[in-house]
């Protein structure tokens, strides 16, 4: 138990971080504190409203330093330890300054065994970055992402919590670069959110107009 405590499974967060964020540029506005205390007053109690002050939070400065959570927290009322624990569990919110366009590349067993791996590596060598690593222009990070629920259209990609690529393959790894460089999103995208499928007339995946296309093709098809 001893040499456990001395060396952990997991590294421990730094006790006194270094402030990426200006103190002049760490508020919320009016409007952003309205919208976090009408969170507050829908649950029992304040911890209710943390994951979206801090979805707010990574929307407004783009990643969610210690100081960022620290503010939220205060925003909310709630220990700084409780909102810290609900942003470094969850992989969607951003610890670190990431690039403009995350590439969440899905590598668990469904992905994994239709070609995931194969579309991560072909995605670093085009990008020539690894994961967890992102283009010195600043437009991309790749990362290996467990299960997105996508498991019928492996190998797939979500593009910075939102956008699916499905059935991936090298010729849609290609336009999806080339699009996004553009700051366009290919048509085969899906946002597979509830709230947008009203706008979607339904249909939760834009880059189908059969269910026959949920049928994952062959490996030999998608990876050459």
């Amino acid at each position: 138990m001893g040499d456990f405590i001395k060396h952990p499974f997991v590294d421990m967060p730094d006790r006194n971080p270094e402030q990426v964020i200006p103190n002049d540029q760490l508020v919320f506005t009016s409007e952003e504190k309205k919208q976090i205390q009408t969170w507050v007053s829908h649950y029992p109690t304040a911890d209710g409203a943390v994951m979206r002050a801090l979805w707010l939070a990574q929307e407004k400065f783009s990643f969610l330093p210690p100081e960022v959570i620290k503010l939220v927290a205060a925003e909310i009322g709630i220990p700084y330890a409780n909102a810290y624990g609900v942003a470094t569990f969850y992989t969607q919110y951003f610890k670190e300054k990431k690039g403009k366009h995350v590439l969440d590349v899905c590598t668990c067993f469904s992905c994994q065994l239709c070609g995931g791996y194969d579309m991560l590596h072909y995605i670093e060598k085009k990008l020539g970055v690894h994961k967890g690593e992102t283009t010195k222009d600043g437009l991309f990070t790749i990362q290996e992402a467990e299960c997105l629920g996508a498991c019928g259209s492996a190998p797939m990609l979500q593009i910075t919590n939102g956008p699916f690529v499905h059935n991936l393959n090298k010729d849609k790894v290609d336009a999806l670069l080339d699009a996004l460089r553009e700051g366009k999103v290919p048509a085969f995208t899906s946002v597979t959110l509830p709230q947008d499928e009203d706008e979607m007339g339904g249909n939760r995946r834009t880059d189908v107009s059969s269910v026959e296309s949920y049928i994952v093709p062959p490996i030999s098809e998608t990876v050459s």
